[in-house]
């Protein structure tokens, strides 16, 4: 059925694609998403006045709980809301996205790549702060927030009613299709091609690998974002502190070829190449996978942030600026100088293979036993990505149709999941791809209007920040604070 859907609906996937990326100069020109996702995150980093650089350290604090009160509302920590955010970002997108961005715009894409997370950090403070402020209890203790909360109630003190309920119907909508494809078929489509690769019994029985993936998955978001956040804070630090490793021990032992490595990403981003396109290809392919990686602009991090405990919504900005940092500018420039260093990008021998088998080819090119770990590491990923990710859809779907029918939208994306492992859903992955990106639409519109408000409640933070009327767990246990 699904193969039948991919023959058939190219010319409709094709006029979606051109409406979403449409490209302003002609064929070699700039995609409109792409001048949109850069003019936000380079317009909320000015207005901030760089809250990316000048909170980093505040940050850090807040997520090893210096600033935690457990009496504040909320579901889960400051740091259980940023493992969970990480899951959904720390994906395939920084194993094959990686490898697809070098391939298609040469090294200097990885320069843009790392100012698109720079410039992101300030677009998720942005999002994740609303989300915050606009946050919802439920009946029954659960946090709802989001995008589609901060557009409809945010624009509506402004005297924008209806204009804050089409962006939120919009965001909602795209967010549950974007999911059940982007999140839940390419997720496990990608990852099973890499494990039937090392273990070939799932090779044979693709059917098989669905089923475990349904099962895990399933026990995991039947929980809810509290059980979501436990399994995220556990498995988070584990996967990405041995992809970490694993790429410092390639890097460590090609470290004469660094400096080579590190010329060809600069002169690769200013430099025209013929492989690339020119400067505008090698921007495009960077900030077009910076935004898959990391989703700034997309508002979908801004949903986990919401269940956050914490009666400072500035406060979880701040800890969601960290996002951008960690998957882009660190995970994807690993994995970016480990493609570089090896040469697998521009080696003929590898011409055909996919995103996340040109990262597994570079690294056991060097590591010849790591096609295993690796492959452990890929199985996370695409598991942590998986079930935060559902609960994104889920919130989107409760606003759209509410609560009564969540167990529908459940087994849809358990579905989609066993879906994408036995077909090659091509089409179905683009489409999917296409509507999350156009996430930024609806979401960064809301942002400008409502960034406002942000700058004067940020000012505010900080001003009791440094006059010391906000304390951290430590100060305020000291002799002579009560």
């Amino acid at each position: 059925m699904l193969d039948w859907i991919s023959a058939n609906f190219s010319d409709l996937l094709k006029n979606i694609d051109s409406i979403i990326f449409y490209t302003i100069g002609g064929e070699q020109g700039i995609p409109l998403i792409v001048l949109w996702l850069i003019s936000g995150g380079l317009f909320f980093t000015l207005r901030m006045q760089f809250i990316n650089l000048r909170a980093f350290k505040h940050a850090i604090d807040i997520i090893l709980g210096k600033y935690d009160d457990p009496n504040d509302e909320g579901e889960v920590s400051h740091f259980q809301a940023l493992a969970t955010a990480l899951s959904g970002t720390v994906g395939l997108g920084n194993i094959a996205g990686v490898s697809i961005a070098i391939s298609l715009g040469g090294p200097g894409a990885v320069f843009w790549m790392t100012i698109a997370g720079f410039l992101g950090m300030s677009t998720k403070f942005i999002e994740c702060t609303l989300a915050q402020k606009y946050r919802i209890f439920n009946p029954d203790g659960t946090v709802a927030g989001g995008p589609m909360y901060y557009l409809s109630q945010g624009l509506a003190n402004m005297g924008q009613k209806n204009l804050g309920q089409i962006l939120a119907g919009m965001f909602a909508l795209f967010n549950v299709l974007a999911v059940l494809g982007s999140s839940s078929i390419f997720q496990s489509n990608q990852s099973q091609v890499v494990v039937a690769n090392v273990i070939p019994f799932f090779a044979e029985r693709t059917w098989s690998y669905g089923l475990v993936l349904v099962l895990i998955v399933g026990l995991v978001i039947i929980g809810g974002i509290k059980r979501i956040a436990v399994v995220a804070a556990t498995i988070v630090p584990i996967m990405c502190g041995i992809y970490f490793l694993a790429a410092v021990w390639i890097i460590l032992a090609n470290l004469t070829a660094i400096p080579n490595a590190l010329a060809s990403i600069i002169h690769g981003a200013f430099v025209p190449q013929a492989m690339a396109g020119g400067l505008v290809g090698s921007l495009i392919q960077g900030f077009r996978r910076a935004t898959f990686s990391n989703d700034a602009g997309l508002g979908l991090a801004a949903i986990a942030h919401a269940a956050a405990k914490t009666d400072e919504p500035i406060r979880e900005g701040i800890v969601a600026l960290l996002e951008p940092f960690i998957d882009t500018v660190i995970i994807c420039n690993m994995t970016a100088l480990v493609v570089i260093i090896t040469g697998i990008y521009n080696n003929p021998e590898f011409a055909n293979l996919g995103g996340s088998e040109l990262t597994l080819a570079a690294f056991t090119s060097a590591i010849n036993w790591f096609s295993l770990v690796l492959t452990v590491c890929i199985f996370l990923f695409a598991l942590s990505t998986m079930i935060s990710m559902s609960y994104y859809g889920q919130v989107a779907w409760q606003y759209l149709f509410g609560n009564r029918s969540i167990i529908i939208y459940k087994v849809l994306f358990l579905v989609g999941i066993f879906v994408g492992t036995i077909t090659k859903p091509e089409a179905i992955i683009q489409f999917a791809d296409a509507i999350k990106i156009a996430l930024a639409f609806p979401n960064l519109l809301g942002a400008y209007f409502l960034c406002g408000e942000v700058a004067t409640d940020l000012e505010n933070y900080m001003q009791r920040l440094q006059t010391g009327k906000i304390i951290s767990v430590n100060q305020s246990q000291k002799p002579g604070f009560s």
